[in-house]
């Protein structure tokens, strides 16, 4: 189940970022969707007008980011449910605490290192 809506929220994310790239910019410069052609053949290659492309575009992303944000909130609900319920600092490393492995290795008699001496 959650590599079905992890797909899906891939598939989600690209289009909303392609969606985003053919809108026209603010700027006036246009975006990859808005430029040239003249008179109504516009964007979208004269499949629709200036603005039906606008209200199109603009209703697009709003539906995409409204999905992506319930595949979103959805993958964190899923991934919390597989999670132990406990803090990962009460966790043990499982070595025995009976004296017999002491916790700090004892200090060699001599040096490891060469002295001048």
């Amino acid at each position: 189940m959650e590599t079905i809506i992890l797909v899906v929220h891939l598939l989600i994310g690209l289009s909303l970022v392609g969606v985003v790239l053919l809108q026209r910019s603010e700027g006036g410069l246009g975006g990859l969707g808005g430029g040239g052609g003249g008179g109504a053949s516009g964007g979208m290659g004269g499949l629709l007008g200036n603005r039906q492309t606008a209200n199109l575009l603009t209703r697009s992303t709003a539906v995409l980011a409204a999905l992506f944000m319930l595949t979103s909130v959805s993958l964190a609900v899923l991934a919390g449910s597989h999670s132990g319920g406990g803090s990962i600092v009460n966790e043990t490393t499982g070595a025995p605490v009976d004296g017999s492995n002491p916790a700090v290795p004892a200090i060699p008699a001599t040096p490891t290192v060469p002295t001048s001496e």
